[in-house]
């Protein structure tokens, strides 16, 4: 019996622990789902104090506690989709979604009613606060927030619209912003959240995922259509998450363990190209292309039928391998130079060749104006689709747009370097890019373009190097100090823009030295304690990079960077608490005025929080600096111990020993 309970109650305890480290919920069922959460997480000591008690407890209680354990099962399931399902069929099964809530938190009820308080040994206070849960959840029946009507009519309205008007990009856009869609990692998210509920359900959901895909490849058409450059993360706000930091170096160099998300399911190999299908999985793309080739039609691991055969590049997956590599000291695996081509320009009607082949002639003809003209055409060709930026690339505009970035008209070199912005979305075009020389002209327009061509040319520069062989060439370019320029003086976008840049250089460690030495710590340093700057998250990431290289660490050392860290560690946001943190690492195992210097500022009470309630990465930094410290203690009080002996104990000295002689 008393094995059966201590099981039974640490199954309850872990159940809610799990539900507590749900992150967020989405905007749709915030409300309602973090009450949920909030009141759930007030059963924990009721348990742990059932756990405590070694008396035995009655069967019927303890039928009751497995009845509750079914219950948080149950809104275990309910919380995660609620954190981590697809946002447009929350919007469009609110219903549903909201009669599985009521079902939930009826189950949650009629199990938390059905235990018998009075027979288990828990104190009045415990009880009161069960006595409250319990409360709360029938005042709460029935009760839900109104759904937002627009959004589920916009959705809709969507669907049933045919056409591509021009009307359809106010609903887009207000669709995007409400269910926050806004990104290539949102909308890869939500694609994967899609597919996943999709694999897991037992029913015949296709008209249903028919019309979420539907609406989501609208979205993100036109999201992309807005925001040329965001096929290559971090271009809003992608600094890459946890996972980012670096591997602690121990004694005996075993090889680190290669995480499974970066293992191909077909070869179980570390992955140089991933690329996504349509069910979401992502594979390396020589392995899925040769099970394509093979003749299969559905993804290996799902067994899914694969709606279509194209294979889309997973940039945020590519950049957190290749830092990995480099926490870990590891080769980042080069990609093969055969991947596949989209459409190839042969396949184009002969008006669109003729119209591409026409610009092509303005650009090379010498004429200011037909130049300037036909690279602000090609310009809004390339935003429009991939399709365009295959066809553009083949027919050799590439080479002509890098001989207009150093052109003296601004118009012309501003639309020659969005031009190439926009080109080198395409995955394939990024090397046609590098190889024609572009880099230095790129870099020019950095140093002395408009705001505007100086901010699309960083931006480029980010797209160029999420490729890693490109990442030395736009170090070795003079890149680095006109970005950190941009970083500081640019508009929000320009800065924003430098800052994904930057990052993306300094994966690569040779461009660590470069960037400290361009004086990028100081800027990060002040963009980290501007008011309302809005440039905390870019300016953490960056800093956790730089601050494992030497020069890195020593720059960020003599900035007083130490009150800085404790106050964000002390309240800053989950992701920005672990970079902190993990600055904070670099910094103490260098120097121990700054262990001193954080122990006086009172960090040890923030970093007991971070260990226990941070990000994966936080709790480790957390601690090693909780370690670290009170290794440190230790020996003060070890050399303080050994003076108060000396000092009661005085060794003769030796002209007292001659004397006794």
């Amino acid at each position: 019996m008393e094995d059966e309970k201590g099981v039974l109650v640490q199954s309850l305890i872990a159940t809610v622990n799990e539900i507590a480290s749900f992150s967020d919920y989405r905007s749709m069922v915030k409300k309602q789902y973090c009450n949920l959460a909030r009141r759930l997480k007030l059963l924990t000591p009721m348990f742990e104090e059932i756990r405590e008690n070694k008396d035995p407890i009655l069967q019927d209680t303890i039928k009751a506690l497995i009845s509750l354990k079914e219950a948080l099962d149950s809104a275990k399931d309910l919380l995660r989709f609620g954190s981590e399902g697809s946002k447009i069929y929350l919007v469009l099964e609110r219903e549903e979604i909201m009669n599985k809530y009521h079902e939930v938190t009826a189950q949650l009820e009629q199990a938390l009613s059905g235990i018998s308080y009075e027979s288990l040994d828990i104190s009045d206070e415990v009880k009161e606060q069960v006595e409250l849960v319990l409360a709360q959840f029938k005042r709460a029946k029935g009760r839900v927030d109104a759904p937002d009507i627009e959004l589920y009519e916009d959705l809709l309205s969507l669907f049933n619209s045919s056409s591509d008007a021009a009307g359809d990009s106010i609903v887009l856009r207000r669709s995007s912003e409400k269910l926050q869609l806004r990104g290539i990692q949102d909308l890869t998210q939500e694609s994967l959240a899609l597919h996943e509920m999709v694999a897991s359900t037992g029913g015949d959901p296709e008209a249903n995922i028919e019309k979420m895909s539907m609406l989501l490849k609208k979205i993100k058409d036109f999201v992309q259509t807005e925001n040329p450059c965001l096929d290559a993360p971090a271009r809003e706000k992608n600094l890459p998450p946890s996972g980012s930091g670096q591997a602690s170096t121990t004694g005996n160099h075993k090889a680190p363990v290669i995480p499974d998300d970066f293992r191909c399911p077909i070869s179980l190999e570390l992955m140089k190209d991933p690329v996504i299908v349509s069910t979401g999985q992502t594979y390396e793309r020589s392995c899925i292309e040769k099970w394509l080739e093979a003749g299969h039609s559905t993804c290996p691991k799902t067994q899914q039928t694969l709606s279509s055969n194209a294979l889309t590049p997973n940039y945020v997956l590519r950049s957190l391998i290749a830092q990995w590599c480099e926490s870990n000291g590891i080769e980042a695996p080069k990609r093969s130079s055969n991947s596949r081509s989209h459409k190839s320009s042969s396949a184009y009607a002969p008006a669109e060749r003729a119209k591409i082949e026409s610009l092509l002639h303005k650009l090379a003809s010498g004429s200011p104006e037909d130049q300037r003209s036909a690279a602000g055409e090609i310009r809004l060709l390339a935003k429009r689709n991939a399709d365009n930026r295959v066809a553009i690339a083949e027919a050799g505009a590439v080479p002509l747009l890098v001989g207009l970035l150093s052109t003296p008209d601004s118009r012309t070199q501003e639309h020659a370097v969005t031009a190439l912005l926009n080109l080198s979305i395409c995955d394939n075009n990024k090397g046609s890019i590098i190889s024609a020389g572009a880099v230095p002209g790129i870099v020019h327009v950095l140093k002395k373009g408009s705001m505007e061509a100086r901010e699309n040319a960083a931006a480029t520069l980010f797209s160029l190097s999420v490729l890693d062989e490109h990442k030395v060439t736009i170090g070795s370019s003079g890149a680095i100090p006109p970005l950190v320029t941009l970083l500081s003086e640019g508009t929000q976008r320009g800065k924003k823009d430098a800052a994904t840049a930057l990052f993306n250089l300094c994966i690569y460690q040779g461009n660590k030295g470069k960037a400290v030495r361009a004086g990028v710590v100081p800027t990060l340093m002040h963009l980290l304690t501007e008011p309302g700057g809005g440039m905390v998250d870019e300016a953490l990431a960056i800093l956790a990079i730089l601050a494992s290289h030497p020069e890195g660490k020593a720059a960020i050392g003599a900035t007083e960077a130490v009150p800085v860290l404790v106050e964000v560690i002390g309240g800053g946001s989950p992701r920005n608490r672990e970079n902190a943190a993990a600055v904070l690492v670099h910094l103490c195992s260098e120097d121990q005025k700054h262990l001193v210097e954080a122990q006086e500022l009172g960090i040890m009470g923030s970093l007991v929080d971070l260990a226990q309630n941070g990000t994966d990465r936080g709790k480790r930094k957390a601690r090693q600096l909780i370690d670290c410290m009170s290794r440190f203690v230790e020996q003060q009080k070890q050399a303080q111990a050994q003076t108060e002996a000396q000092a009661q104990h005085p060794q003769p000295s030796s002209a007292i020993n001659s004397a006794d002689s």
